[in-house]
């Protein structure tokens, strides 16, 4: 197996007790409570709570896939002098790849996870909540899919770039090294409410500054520009690197940036894709499309609340709802080529108050056991 069982955290069995008393309450009023609730989430070796409680982890660790390296610079490496060489003379750098932490639970049901994070964000989205209650890493453990957390190339901790960014995004401009603030843009795109930090009527968004603290700190630049090509090229690496561990397809969930990947990443290894609010679906007709129909991978994407009835004078609204649009438009042609597609508005589903990130919201295990349905339908 070629680098799989690299940096190995844990190849026996470790017991994960997720602690009544946090996971299933809104814990904002105490910083001190959200902070230790998402730590509490990993105790080792406590057993003395209800099985449907009890998470036991067979073995865990992290490794990279994809990725290149550089040319060396030009001249000659001296190891005398070695770092102290500001001109790094001989040297390369191991750049562009995905780094992936993973979990096999004990009751693994042989349909692991791929989990990849949109714009801003880390693989940590997927594993805790703002007030520190159960991620849906660990929602889907319990269900016995094993978990692969993806931080994509020129992100989080597989930050290894060329050149720093220059992405509008991330940076005031072409060359600039200084990151650009966005807490309340974001705020208000991700619909979470107008102007952080009110949300909107019925939000199942955590309440308190806390939460609010931890959501924001939770976001990540990228530290070299943003290249789909790239990151989907890294994907598929991942995927094959989860096949030849598990001896299974993947079922592959994506969010927001990330479901514009999660479309160019090669086939042959998922399973399933299942999108969170992606950036946008797939164009009816184009090679992505046809890659995706011709494999036959089924398809559902979600949407939240605050998009049909969203304040009409924010740009978002019109973005999102254009989004939705779309996606609905590709299910109809999927389906009507023989593919299998389903866009999931919740409200209409009678889940509302959800934002952009309803996988962290009050109702993420409600959210959950809605997916799950959708796979288990499938086999999966």
């Amino acid at each position: 197996m070629k680098r799989k069982l690299t940096a190995i955290l844990a190849a026996f069995a470790i017991t994960v007790t997720a602690l009544s008393g946090c996971n299933d309450n809104n814990n904002t009023d105490n910083g001190s409570d959200a902070k230790s609730a998402a730590s509490a989430e990993t105790v080792a070796g406590t057993t003395d709570t209800a099985e449907s409680d009890t998470l036991v982890i067979k073995s865990q660790g992290m490794f990279s896939s994809g990725g290149t390296v550089t040319e060396p610079v030009p001249g000659e490496y001296d190891p005398t002098t070695n770092w102290l060489d500001t001109e790094r003379s001989g040297n390369t750098a191991h750049i562009d790849h995905a780094n992936v932490f993973y979990q096999i639970p004990e009751n693994d049901n042989g349909n692991p996870i791929v989990y990849l994070h949109g714009y801003g964000q880390s693989r940590m989205g997927w594993m805790t909540t703002p007030d520190g209650r159960e991620g849906w890493s660990d929602i889907f453990l319990k269900k016995g899919h094993s978990a692969f957390l993806v931080d994509q190339p020129r992100r989080g901790e597989a930050g290894s770039a060329a050149s720093m960014t220059s992405d509008d995004l991330d940076a005031w401009g072409d060359g600039m090294k200084d990151y650009k603030p966005g807490d309340q843009a974001w705020y208000t795109h991700f619909r979470i409410g107008r102007v952080a930090p009110e949300r909107y009527e019925g939000s199942q968004f955590p309440e308190g500054e806390e939460a609010q603290d931890q959501f924001f700190r939770q976001m990540t630049p990228n530290t070299g520009s943003y290249d789909q090509a790239v990151d989907a090229a890294a994907l598929g690496e991942v995927m094959a690197d989860v096949k030849e561990m598990t001896g299974n397809k993947a079922i592959f969930i994506t969010h927001s940036q990330g479901g514009r990947v999660g479309w160019d990443v090669p086939v042959e290894n998922i399973s399933a894709i299942v999108a969170i609010e992606p950036g946008g679906a797939p164009e009816i007709g184009s090679e992505q499309y046809n890659k995706l129909l011709e494999a036959k991978i089924p398809i559902t994407i979600y949407f939240g609340d605050y998009i049909d009835n969203g304040p009409e004078d924010i740009q978002s609204t019109a973005f999102w709802k254009g989004v939705r649009d779309g996606a609905l438009e590709f299910a109809k042609a999927y389906n009507e080529a023989g593919g299998d597609a389903t866009v999931v508005d919740l409200p209409k589903e009678g889940i509302t108050g959800n934002s952009h990130f309803m996988f962290q919201e009050l109702n993420n295990k409600e959210i959950a056991a809605h997916i799950e349905k959708w796979l288990e339908e499938r086999g999966l």
